[in-house]
């Protein structure tokens, strides 16, 4: 699905495949989606929402119930879409921009 993802700074780097079958095509259409492992959300944090922006609809989702801190999302624009994380910790919230345009996406 990717290969050689990585976060630098504040961009997102890599290579994504284009799907054309699967599970994640039978709910979304085909396209190029990125999957992502959250693994240093702060012990403090009361809510942890991650999702691009702007989304095909399901804007950004909560992450702190997720057992597996995993989400897959589907890059339509990689120039016009960011990575956001909004993290709260009950009392201040910190909000985390990447920017997507350096990502190489396989088309069709």
């Amino acid at each position: 699905m990717q290969s050689k993802v990585k976060v630098e700074g504040d961009e997102i780097t890599g290579t994504l495949k284009y799907l054309d079958t699967g599970s994640l095509v039978d709910t979304y259409g085909a396209g190029n989606f990125i999957a992502l492992k959250f693994s240093d959300i702060p012990a403090t944090a009361t809510s942890v929402k991650v999702g691009l922006e702007p989304s095909q609809g399901t804007g950004l989702v909560e992450l702190i119930n997720d057992p597996d801190k995993n989400g897959v999302f589907k890059v339509t624009n990689r120039f016009t879409q960011n990575f956001k994380i909004v993290t709260t910790d009950g009392t201040h919230t910190t909000t985390q921009i990447f920017d997507l345009a350096r990502l190489n996406v396989q088309e069709e």
